[in-house]
This record gives structure tokens, sequence and C-alpha cells, in this order.
């Protein structure tokens, strides 16, 4: 569900390259494999005329009644759909049976999910079957169905055998390299992200990325400026697009392949059809393959070809009447605002012995026992020592607590916690969690949403196995998550976050969690591998088991 908000600021000057038909909106080689590509990062604009909504809805009405009838679904997407009603044991489930359960897959037009001519859910989604970009890249295409064994899916090349020279950008725009270290060309990242990058669907927050959180997220140990690829305009330098990649190392189940984490690919809002999505993402694999990385992971909220898994997402509420004020949530009939308040606030005081902030004495120990306890994940990322001190400490702010706010420092964005055993100064386990506000749009009395997100945690508690070490590790991250609520609620955060992956699922519903209506689907370039549990379960592997990436 999260997402920033539209700032009050007054937008960059760009040029209006509207008249010109090489990039104009109406030019038809701007459709298929270009409008949908800025979507990996940005939601689609809502904003269109009547007649336009009209249009579509007529279309679309026409193709529903068009394929009513004439495409069948098959038995046993009938079955398993009916199966899953039962199981669940919803409201009607009890009246389901295979005639009804029918009818409702072809009101959804699920025929064109399965045949991959549409994607799921979210405002304007462009059809998947006329993905002519994505059907030109080496990822898994929907309907292939699963692949027989892990493996790439093009094969690497030698440096010299890589495309030397950049991709060409449309006229009046020019490549630029961004030094993210750099105060004002940080500053222009943010405010490109911050007034153009991802939204929910109603348009109501968006991301808010600090010049920190950028600093912290685009500069780990061993990362290339080359993959932090901007788009100016060539008369005024004005930045309008971006796309970064951090080089990451992943194990995809028995597999440990070097990778690039693509994120935040954002093209200005006025140049949305001005096909510069597409290129970004060429001229970013071009220079991950000019580094010898052939292999990416990526997140989007939509659906691409094709999703390795989809997590969904879950919110803690803490500051009950600022989240019902920005509509955030709201307050249920069968309920107060008082009792709502009551209900979802959390406990006084953390619950762990030994709990205290992490230093970086306690880093070597901390970067063991994520490395095992990561063991129990199927897609997992591998830190060294220097790796884990980046995620965990490096984003912890200056000054002492308190400079920054109530029980934050100064520009602080991770907050990183371990457990000390008392007696033996073991440590035992840790936690961290990280700030990414959004931007409320539209309101002026709480235009920052204050937003943490669950980030990696490790427990020594049931790795030792046993029938009751599951039971045993539940219950131990009920205690962790719960004085990370904690924690984060005394630090001024208005909600906490986190997805249905690694072993978050065990404890979401007891610690009051609830149901987001956000989505976040996985994907891997270059790479296939079977389906990994997230937000549902797979195979043998439990909901959430399949990931044990948490990605920025």
């Amino acid at each position: 569900m999260s997402a920033s908000q539209k700032s009050r600021a007054k937008e960059p000057e760009i040029i209006d390259t509207t008249g010109d038909p090489e990039l104009s909106d109406n030019h038809s080689d701007s459709e298929g494999e270009d409008q949908e590509d800025h979507k990996l990062a940005s939601a689609p604009s809502t904003s269109t005329s009547q007649k336009k909504k009209k249009k579509k809805k007529s279309k679309a009405k026409k193709l529903l009644n068009a394929i009513r009838g004439n495409d069948e679904i098959p038995q046993e997407v009938v079955d398993q759909v009916l199966d899953k009603v039962k199981a669940e044991g919803g409201p009607g489930s009890s009246e389901a049976n295979a005639e009804n359960v029918r009818l409702a897959l072809q009101e959804m037009n699920i025929m064109d999910v399965v045949k991959g001519k549409a994607g799921v859910g979210g405002l304007n989604k462009k059809d998947l079957g006329e993905h002519k970009f994505w059907g030109t890249q080496p990822v898994p295409q929907l309907g292939e169905g699963p692949p027989i064994e892990d493996g790439y899916i093009e094969p690497s090349k030698p440096r010299e055998e890589v495309r030397q020279e950049p991709y060409p950008l449309p006229r009046d725009f020019e490549w630029s390299t961004l030094d993210i270290s750099d105060p004002i060309q940080n500053r222009e990242v943010y405010d490109l992200l911050s007034l153009n990058y991802i939204e929910d669907d109603h348009a109501s927050f968006r991301f808010q990325y600090s010049a920190e959180f950028l600093a912290w997220a685009l500069q780990p140990p061993g990362y290339h400026r080359e993959w932090h690829i901007g788009v100016r305009v060539s008369s005024n330098k004005k930045l309008v697009a971006f796309i970064s990649g951090v080089p990451m190392t992943l194990r995809v189940r028995q597999h440990v392949i070097h990778v690039s984490e693509i994120n935040y690919l954002c093209v200005h809002k006025k140049l949305r059809s001005k096909r510069l999505a597409p290129v970004l993402i060429k001229e970013v694999t071009r220079q991950c393959h000019l580094k010898g990385i052939f292999q990416a992971i990526y997140t989007a909220g939509i659906v691409i070809p094709t999703p390795i898994t989809v997590c969904r997402y879950y919110h803690r509420l803490l500051n009950i009447p600022k989240l019902v004020n920005t509509r955030f949530c709201f307050v249920p009939r069968n309920m107060t605002l008082a009792r709502m308040i009551r209900v979802n606030k959390p406990p006084a005081a953390i619950t762990l012995p030994g709990l205290r902030e992490m230093q970086e004495k306690d880093i070597v120990a901390v970067a063991q026992l994520l490395t095992e306890y990561m063991k129990r994940f199927t897609m997992v990322p591998l830190f060294n020592v220097d790796e884990a001190r980046h995620q965990f400490l490096s984003g912890m702010g200056t000054g002492e607590i308190g400079n920054g706010g109530p029980n934050r420092r100064e520009k602080q964005v991770t907050f990183s916690y371990v457990v000390e055993d008392p007696e033996t100064g073991k440590i035992t386990d840790f936690f961290s969690f990280y700030s990414l506000p959004s931007t409320v749009i539209g309101n002026a009395t709480y235009p920052i949403l204050e937003a943490a997100y669950l980030y990696y945690y490790a427990t020594d508690t049931g790795l030792q196995g046993g029938e009751d070490s599951e039971r045993l590790v539940k219950k131990r991250l009920y205690a962790l998550i719960g004085d990370a609520i904690i924690i984060a609620n005394e630090a001024g955060f208005d909600v906490f976050n986190a997805l249905t992956l690694m072993d978050n699922v065990t404890v979401l519903q007891d610690l009051k969690f609830g149901l987001g209506d956000g989505f976040l689907n996985f994907y891997l370039y270059n790479w296939r591998t079977m389906p990994l549990a997230g937000m549902n379960d797979e195979g043998n592997v439990p909901a959430g088991k399949g990931v044990g990436v948490v990605m920025l």
C-alpha cells in the first residue's frame, strides 16, 4: 500500500517536447514496448479525460463480451479455486460450486491472465500480451511453464562482445552518470523521485527518499558509479529520468550468482511516453554486462513477464488519528476511534533482557548469525562483514539519540538492535528496520507519513533443529518484532510495515498487523527457477520462506 506523495514544491522546468512528432504522446512508435516499462518503478497516472475513460470502458466491455463463452476455463483451474475457497471458509464458501466458480472466473476475465494478455489488479494496466519490450529480453515468458532446472537463459559474454557505445536517446536528451556522494546530484535524484516516483493506486501517497537514504541504498561496498544512470534534457541539463543498479551476491536454491539489484526506475511524469524507460533498462543492462554481471533481481508492483513470487504488504498501525486523517486506514463500522487507538496501542516497554542498539563490536557476530539464519530460506543475499556493516550500521545517523526527533539521531535511516546474553555476552539475536517516509498528497495537516519497514533479522533460537524448532522460532520472533514495534512507536513512526517474506507470516497476525492492499512482485533477469513461496505456500515450502531478500 505505502507510497509517497506529491510535494507542493514547484516541479523542475523541462523542455516541452509534446509538439515534436518524434517524441509526441500521439506518435505510434511510443505505444507497445515503451509505455509500460516505466511502471517498474512508477505507478501509472490516473489523470485522463472523461471521454477517454468512456472509450476505454466501452472497449473493455466489448472485449469481455467477446471472450465469454469462447474461452473455456480448464477444469483443473476451477477445481483449484474451488478447493481454495472451501479451505479458507470465507463468506459464501458453503454455497460455492464448480458452476458459480467458473462464472466468477469468467467475470474476472481470468483467461486473459492465464494466457498472458492481462495483468492482475491496479489502474490502467497494460495487456501483458503486448509487452513487446519484455518479449525481447532474457526473462521467463508467460505461458512457458516451469523450468526443468535452474540456470541462465542466455550465456554470459566476454567484455569485448558487449556493446561498447551507449544506446541512443531521443532527440533533446542525453545520458548522465550520477555521483550520489555529491550533494547537488544527490538532491537532483531526490527531487526527481519525490515528485515522480511510486504512488499508491489512489494517488494519495508517494515515497520520499532522503539524501541519506539514497546514499545508504545506492553505495554499498563495491558499488559502481556507472550503474547510477540518468537522462537529462540537453538544453538545460535538468534530470528527467533515472535508474540504478547495485551489486549483490544472491543464493537461489543451491546456486550462488552475482547479480545487480535494479531499482528506482523513474521517468518524469511529463515524459512518460517518450521512449525513455526501455532505453534506461537496456543501458543499465549494458553497463552491468561491461562489469561481467549478467543476472539481476528487481521488483515491481505490477505484473510483467514473469514473477518468480509475489509478497503482500502488512501494516501495524501506530499513530491511529494521523493514519485515519490521511486516509491510510479507516475506523471499522463496529469500532470507535477511541477503541481503535486502545486496541492498537503497543506495550509500554520492551520485553527482551539484553536488548540494546547494535554497535561496531557486534558486526562480526551479527554477520555470522545472519548467514546461519538465512539458510532457512530459498532465495537470499549473502553478506560479508563489510556488507553487513554497511546494511545495518552506516545509516544510523549522526550525533546523539534525540537530536533527530524522539529516540532518533539526526539523519537516521536504519535502526539496528542486538540481544546480548547477560551472562555469556553472546549475541543471540538481532533485528533491524529502516525509515522511509511518504508524502501525503494534498494534506496540509499531515504532509508526511512516517513509515518504518521491517528489514533483516536473525535468531539462534531453533537453529539446532528438532521437531519443536519452528514453534520456538515463532515464539522468539514474536518477542523480537514486538520489541521492534515498540521502539518504532517510541521513535515517532506512524506505521510499521512488513512483507510476507522470511518468517514474517508466522507472527504478523499475532502482532496485530493488518492486511494491506499492496503487492510486490519479484523478478529475476536472465535466470530461470521454479516459483518461490511468497504470500502463498509453494509445494512443501510454507508462505514467506521462499524469499529472504528485502528490496529497498
